[in-house]
C-alpha cells in the first residue's frame, strides 16, 4: 500500500495550500503582511538558536542505561537505583568541550564535560561532572572571571593566551588542573576513551542516618587514549566533529561504549582531621587512603533522533539527587547548585525539567505554574498554593534533609592560605613518562610563547615549586634563565 501523505499545516493545525511563494500583490509587487506563513517561518527561524551555553556549548549525547553490580552499596546509602544487583537505571549523557563555541573543534585542548542524568524511581539523579578529577579554582566567586580569561579577548575578539596565562599564574590553586590540561589528557581520543569524574566531593547517607563523604569514578571500558597535540590539531582541520561522529557511529553501528562505575568513600568524621581539604576541587583523594570501591556499569546503547530535542535541550543539575544522597561543603558545588538551574531558566525557560529529556520517568507533582512555554497542562484546575483543602501534594517528612551542626565566623576567608597548591601538580609531572614529561612541557612552551616575559617568569615560578625538572624544562623552552627568576623559585632549581 502506498504510504499515507502527510499534510503541511501551520503551528496552529491550518493547512497549507503553498509553502512554495510568497504572498505578493503582483508577480514583481510587495508582500503584504497578512501573509501569515511567511511570518511564522521567519519568526520560528529568527528563534530557532537558543543562546548557546556559556560553557560545554558544543557537546554529543546519548541514551543508555546503569546496572548496578556491587550487594554491599546498602552499607552507603538508601538510594533505590543500589538497591539489588543487577537493578537498570535508564540514563541520558552528554560530553563536551567546555572554553569553545558551538563551532569549535571536537579536538580543541580542553576539559571535557561528562554529564550524565539517571532517571531513577525517586526522581532525577544529574551527575555534572568532567572528563579530570580537579578544577582550576576552588572558589566560585572566581568562576567568571576564569571563564572570560577562556574566552575571546574584549579588543580583539581572539582567544588570548595572555588571559589565560596572567589569570593562572595569579591563581596558582590552578596548577594541578593545568598540567593535567597540557599533558595528553588534554586532548582525549574522542569521547568513548576517556574518564569521567564528578570532581566535586557529594555524600551518601544509609538508612543509619550515617553520612559517608564520595567521588565518583567513570572508568572507560575502552581504554584511554589521548591524541598527541599534532594529531589533535591535524584532526580539528580533517573533521572537526571528530568526538561527535565518533560516539554516533558507534552506537549505530552496536559498539556500545561501557563505564566502570566507582567511588571513594570517606567517612563522615575522618573528613574532619583528614590532611588534605576533602571538599577542595583542586585536590584529589590518593587512592592508597580511599581506593576505588566499583558498584556498577554505564553503558550507551541509543542515539537520540533529534539533536536539539535531546542534546541541546538537556540540563543538567548538580541539584538533582535523590534520597539517599546529599552534598558536600564544596564551595565550587555549592555555587553551582544557584548557577546551573539559573543559566538552564535563562537559556531555555523556566519550565526546562517539563522537556521530555529532562523530565523525571517518574510522578512529578509540584505548585510551579505558568511561565515561558507551558506545554503541559499546566496542572489544570489544581490549587497552585500549598498548604490547601483540596488534596493537593504534601510534604513528606520522612524526606527531610538529614540535621548538620555548623561552627565557625561569617567571613571572607583567603583560599591562598595554609593551601599546598604544589605537591599534587608535582606528583602528577612525576607519575608521567618521560616522553610524556617532554610533550607536556612542549604544549605549555608552545601555549606560553606570546605571553609577556613577566607573566611566564611568575608561571614559571610555579612549575618550579612543583617540580625543579618541570620548571626549568619551559624556561629552557622559553629561552628563559631561572636564576633571574624570584630568589626561593631559582634557590629551589638549584636544589
Amino acid at each position: 500500500m502506498p504510504e499515507e501523505k502527510k499534510q503541511l499545516t501551520t503551528a496552529a493545525g491550518r493547512p497549507v495550500g503553498d509553502n512554495q511563494n510568497s504572498l505578493t500583490v503582483g508577480p514583481r509587487g510587495p508582500i503584504v503582511f497578512e501573509d501569515y506563513l511567511l511570518f511564522e517561518k521567519m519568526a520560528h527561524f529568527n528563534r530557532e538558536r537558543v543562546p548557546e551555553r556559556v560553557v560545554h556549548a558544543k557537546g554529543s549525547g546519548a541514551y543508555g542505561h546503569f546496572t548496578c553490580t556491587n550487594p554491599d552499596m546498602a552499607k552507603y546509602t538508601t538510594a533505590k537505583l543500589f538497591n539489588k544487583v543487577g537493578k537498570q537505571t535508564p540514563t541520558f549523557i552528554r560530553c563536551s568541550t567546555v572554553g569553545g563555541e558551538k563551532g569549535s573543534a571536537d579536538t580543541e585542548r580542553d576539559p571535557r564535560g561528562f554529564a550524565l542524568k539517571f532517571y531513577t524511581e525517586e526522581g532525577n539523579w544529574d551527575m555534572v561532572g568532567n572528563n579530570t578529577p580537579v578544577f582550576f579554582i576552588r572558589d566560585p566567586l572566581k568562576f567568571d572571571d576564569f571563564i572570560h580569561t577562556q574566552k575571546r579577548d574584549p579588543q580583539t575578539n581572539l582567544k588570548s593566551p595572555t588571559m589565560m596565562w596572567d589569570f593562572w599564574s595569579l591563581s596558582p590553586e590552578s596548577l594541578h588542573q593545568v598540567t593535567i590540561l597540557f599533558s595528553d589528557r588534554g586532548t582525549p581520543d574522542g569521547y568513548r576513551h576517556m574518564d569521567g569524574f564528578s570532581s566535586h566531593t557529594f555524600s551518601l547517607i544509609n538508612a543509619k542516618n550515617e553520612l559517608f563523604y564520595v567521588k565518583w569514578h567513570f572508568k572507560t571500558k575502552q581504554g584511554i587514549k589521548n591524541f598527541t597535540a599534532e594529531e589533535a590539531e591535524t584532526m580539528k582541520g580533517k573533521d572537526p566533529d571528530y568526538a561527535q561522529r565518533d560516539l554516533f557511529d558507534a552506537i549505530a553501528k552496536g559498539d556500545f561504549p561501557k563505564w566502570r562505575v566507582c567511588l571513594q568513600v570517606m567517612p563522615e568524621k575522618e573528613a574532619e582531621t583528614y590532611h588534605l581539604n576533602p571538599f577542595d576541587l583542586t585536590k584529589v583523594w590518593p587512592h592508597k587512603d580511599y581506593p576505588l570501591i566499583e558498584v556498577g556499569e554505564l553503558a550507551l546503547d541509543r542515539n537520540p533522533e533529534n539533536y536539539f530535542a535531546e542534546v541541546e535541550q538537556a540540563a543538567f543539575d548538580p541539584k538533582n539527587i535523590v534520597p539517599g544522597m546529599g552534598y558536600s561543603p564544596d564551595k565550587m558545588l555549592q555555587g553551582r547548585l544557584i548557577s546551573y538551574p539559573d543559566a538552564h531558566r535563562y537559556r531555555i525557560g523556566v519550565n526546562y525539567d517539563a522537556l521530555p529529556v529532562n523530565k523525571p520517568q517518574c510522578p512529578v507533582m509540584h505548585y510551579h505554574r505558568d511561565g515561558a512555554m507551558r506545554f503541559d497542562g499546566n496542572f489544570g484546575s489544581a490549587p497552585n498554593y500549598e498548604p490547601n483543602s483540596f488534596h493537593g501534594p504534601t510534604e513528606n517528612p520522612e524526606y527531610r534533609e538529614r540535621p548538620r551542626p555548623l561552627t565557625g565566623t561569617l567571613d571572607r576567608f583567603d583560599h591562598h592560605l595554609g593551601n599546598d597548591d604544589y605537591t599534587q601538580a608535582g606528583n602528577l609531572f612525576r607519575l608521567l613518562k618521560p616522553d610524556a614529561q617532554k610533550r607536556l612541557i612542549a604544549n605549555i612552551v608552545g601555549s606560553m610563547k606570546p605571553v609577556p616575559k613577566a607573566i611566564q617568569e611568575r608561571q614559571i615560578g610555579h612549575f618550579l615549586k612543583a617540580d625543579p625538572a618541570y620548571g626549568r624544562g619551559i624556561a629552557e623552552g622559553l629561552g628563559l634563565k631561572v636564576e633571574h627568576l624570584q630568589p626561593k623559585e631559582a634557590a629551589l632549581a638549584s636544589d
